[in-house]
């Protein structure tokens, strides 16, 4: 399927397998005491699937500059053989998400691409962020909450062109981030401004197919400064309200003021019946993109221990979408991308060997002590040996990063694709 050779990836495999069953085995013996079936742990784990974004196997940047790597992809169609790559080398990443118009491209040969490659389509996402070569109306000063109506209809229009996109090619959803807000005080009235936003967003819903979801995206800060019109979950969860049964909300964990409670966010939107997804990434300081797990992996595996209950309780409709979403300013976004879907992994089957009995028990009990320690023996075991056999077993590399290394990939394709410019800066 890619420039992965199957041979190559069979033989970094061969070079593990007796450390790895005996790291498996080993780990096996220790779950059982606990009463935990590793097998059963590694089966949920081999059927999870995060998908990619296509615009992260690209160079990432910040405000001031961007710093190419060799072998940058050239449109959609190499950013689809990127994301095989990962695909293969992890077997956790069997979806891509697409950016219109960034990937705009023929449906016919999106389909055909994808199929070729073993891929499958995510949520669709629409960019009112940023004008394009030809836009009528500028998104300075707006997209769906412009004040002048010309320009919110064409946010709208957008938005609908990429429904029929998604839908010729497979995508069951549509994500709107806008980065509407203000940057001054007194820039904006608050509340026409949301008006406008609602009404925009009705337009765009009641475009979407029944058997698709709306996700809205909240997001503290940037590009607007001092006043963003999704700031919040608060606001988001109001948006889903209003628009009605399919829209929800998605929750980017990079996206929140560094004390921020985001578990409880998620618990809260489950509760209501309102999480619709989520962008995986870490953050430092509140807007960063950083890679998954990188700051706070404890965070993580807190946020999918609030998902395995949900799923244990059979919580009606829980169906969340995952997807990473992040920026790559100083590594390969490949091998970011690969770690990243192995670190939420990692997150689940360590979220799966909570014993939740056991917590339940100290909780109504409410020994704080023993309830918190229940929660860290599960973060705290290596489960590197079962998501490991869940690839090797899934036909991919007991470690994904160095079959990469050794295929030699970014070398292959950069004698393929021409070096990309690191002239222009901007937000990501």
């Amino acid at each position: 399927m890619t420039m992965i050779e199957t041979s190559l990836v069979a033989g970094e495999n061969e070079a593990r397998a007796t450390n790895l069953k005996r790291d498996y085995d080993t780990l096996g013996e220790r779950l059982d005491r606990r009463g935990i079936a590793i097998d059963e742990i590694k089966c949920k784990v081999a059927a999870y699937g995060v998908a990619i974004p296509s615009w992260g196997v690209g160079t990432g940047g910040t405000r001031f500059a961007r710093f190419p790597g060799a072998g940058e992809p050239r449109g959609i169609f190499d950013k689809l053989e990127d994301c095989a790559v990962i695909n293969e080398l992890t077997r956790a990443t069997p979806n891509v998400s697409l950016h219109i118009p960034w990937d705009k491209a023929d449906a016919a040969d999106l389909k055909a691409k994808a199929e070729k490659l073993g891929l499958g389509f995510d949520a669709m996402n629409s960019n009112t962020f940023q004008d394009q070569d030809g836009q009528a109306h500028s998104y300075k000063f707006g997209s769906l909450t412009h004040t002048n109506a010309a320009t919110r209809r064409q946010a709208i229009d957008h938005n609908i062109e990429c429904i029929e996109l998604g839908k010729a090619i497979g995508s069951k959803a549509l994500t709107i981030w806008v980065g509407d807000g203000s940057n001054f005080p007194g820039q904006t009235n608050f509340t026409r401004q949301f008006e406008r936003y609602l009404e925009s967003a009705k337009a765009i819903y009641a475009q979407i197919p029944a058997d698709w979801r709306l996700f809205t995206e909240h997001k503290m800060y940037e590009p607007a400064f001092y006043s963003t019109v999704v700031q919040d979950w608060g606001t988001n969860y109001m948006i889903a309200q209003e628009l009605g049964e399919k829209a929800y909300c998605l929750v980017d964990l990079g996206h929140h003021a560094p004390n921020v409670n985001i578990e409880m966010i998620v618990a809260r939107l489950i509760q209501f019946g309102k999480l619709g997804g989520f962008h995986f990434n870490d953050s430092k300081y509140g807007d960063d993109d950083l890679d998954t797990g990188s700051i706070d992996p404890y965070r993580l595996f807190l946020v999918f221990n609030e998902l395995v209950d949900a799923d244990v309780r059979n919580v009606p409709g829980f169906d969340p979408a995952h997807m990473l979403d992040q920026s790559h300013n100083v590594t390969d976004p490949i091998e970011s991308l690969m770690v990243s879907a192995m670190e939420v992994q990692r997150a689940y089957a360590q979220a799966l060997l909570v014993d939740r009995a056991v917590l339940e028990g100290y909780q109504q009990d409410n020994d704080a002590l023993m309830a918190t320690a229940t929660l860290k023996a599960a973060f705290r075991t290596d489960v590197e040996p079962i998501l490991a056999m869940a690839r090797s077993e899934a036909g991919g590399a007991v470690d994904p990063v160095a079959a990469y290394r050794a295929a030699g990939y970014r070398r292959k394709v950069a004698a393929i694709r021409p070096d990309a410019s690191g002239a222009s800066g901007g937000i990501v």
